[in-house]
């Protein structure tokens, strides 16, 4: 399983409008894609906000195969959206990482 992360610190007169378009426009186009089981977005706590607020944004997917296809069919164009819609207010950084092991779910009791 490959967790793809996507760091975002976001000026603080646009951290409202910029998360609400996430919710509502980007992160369904990139789980449209189909490449992604699974998303997860956080934020950071304890950590300077004096330049803006901090997000993490972690997709899920089956295998480095099919991360390698967002990447090459998908992943340009939905990052000059983020990009185009944001220019300066952000900075972000991106992670790939291999899930070697993890707790299976809960079970409802």
């Amino acid at each position: 399983m490959i967790l793809y992360n996507v760091t975002v610190k976001i000026e603080h007169n646009t951290h409202q409008d910029w998360l609400a378009w996430m919710k509502a426009t980007h992160i369904p186009e990139v789980m449209k894609t189909g490449i992604f089981k699974e998303y997860k977005i956080s934020r950071l706590l304890y950590i300077d906000e004096t330049d803006g607020i901090t997000y993490a944004i972690q997709y899920v997917c089956d295998d480095m195969n099919s991360f390698r296809h967002y990447q090459d069919e998908f992943a340009k164009a939905l990052q000059a959206d983020h990009t185009n819609r944001y220019k300066d207010k952000f900075v972000a950084f991106r992670t790939l990482m291999e899930v070697v092991d993890q707790s299976p779910r809960k079970l409802e009791e």
